[in-house]
């Protein structure tokens, strides 16, 4: 196979048949396919040798292609209910090298359901990944408002159980700041995602993001946020251009 330095590939996972929203991939988010913003974002990060996406189904390839990805070919496996995000971009990397029989230093995986990261995120995320020279790194953000330190199990009774009982004799501002990983943009070495099989390799990193940009839209709840994230974005942007 060829070997290109730094040659970077984009995939983007987006299996048809998804249940809490229909055609969640494509569905309308602000006006074009809800795919079509990390489509978007991924070409206009001017980073990558090759952006795909990985799917079984037609209609997402179709749609894919429309707006600037390669779909060269359909999934061949990782297309259930049970396979991780991880096996499935594995499966899209090791398709995609046998099918233009080329080698990648670096695979970036785009969730199709992250809309609301941006380029300039992918751009800094990637320059991250190299500087440090990390072999698996997955997005993140702090969280803000909801103090998860202060967490609680409700029984059948309502009664709390606390899932940090110390923590809730500290003030917020003395407790430490925690993360949650989100699937805006998990990178790892080609070569150590092939070995693997999960971006949850050996001495994986955490790289935190914008809350705004890590959004994930699983639900209608999770839609109607992330149009709302939307529109404040870009009002916010309105008014400093003024």
């Amino acid at each position: 196979m060829d070997l290109m330095v730094n040659r970077r590939i984009a995939i983007i996972p987006a299996r048809g048949g998804s249940k809490r929203i229909p055609e969640k991939n494509i569905i309308d988010f602000a006006g074009k396919p809800m795919i079509a913003w990390s489509i978007e974002a991924a070409l206009k990060s001017n980073l990558f040798d090759r952006v795909i996406v990985s799917t079984d189904d037609i209609k997402i390839a179709d749609i894919a292609k429309q707006w600037g990805a390669e779909v060269p070919f359909l999934r061949k496996e990782c297309a259930d209910d049970y396979s991780t995000v991880s096996e499935a971009t594995t499966s899209a990397l090791t398709q995609a090298m046998n099918f233009w029989h080329e080698d990648y230093t670096t695979v970036v995986q785009l969730m199709a359901n992250c809309p609301l990261r941006t380029s300039n995120d992918i751009q800094q995320a990637t320059h991250q990944f190299d500087r440090q020279h990390r072999r698996f790194q997955i997005s993140c953000f702090k969280y803000g408002w909801m103090n998860p330190w202060w967490a609680v199990k409700l029984n059948e009774n309502n009664c709390p159980e606390k899932l940090f009982p110390d923590a809730l004799d500290k003030r917020s501002q003395d407790l430490p700041e925690l993360y949650c990983p989100t699937g805006a943009i998990w990178i790892a070495a080609a070569q150590d995602l092939l070995k693997h099989n999960t971006f949850y390799g050996p001495d994986h990193t955490f790289e935190p993001i914008s809350w705004e940009s890590a959004v994930d839209i699983d639900d209608f709840n999770d839609l109607a946020f992330a149009k709302s994230v939307l529109l404040n974005v870009q009002n916010y942007s309105i008014t400093v251009d003024q």
